[in-house]
């Protein structure tokens, strides 16, 4: 089972509002998941990111590949 750290889209059309989630990577991108372990709004300026460092950490360690985008999110807030 590969398990991906990625991108949940939700809100509205143009209005885009993402969870950071832990899911299969067989899934689909807004389908069944493990975990959520945090939130990205890109609509507000700055754009508001908050994710839960001990369970991205655990995560991580735990062998889940976080996805580009989330990876720059990490390294942004300085989990990674």
């Amino acid at each position: 089972m590969a398990v991906k750290i990625r991108l949940r889209r939700m809100g509205a059309k143009k209005a885009p509002f993402y969870r950071v989630v832990v899911a299969d990577s067989r899934y689909p991108r807004d389908g069944r998941f493990i975990e959520e372990i945090g939130h990205f709004d890109p609509t507000k300026d700055p754009a508001i990111v908050e994710i839960d460092a001990e369970k991205a950490k655990k995560w991580i360690s735990n062998g889940a590949q976080p996805t580009d985008t989330v990876k720059a999110l990490l390294k942004k807030n300085g989990i990674l």
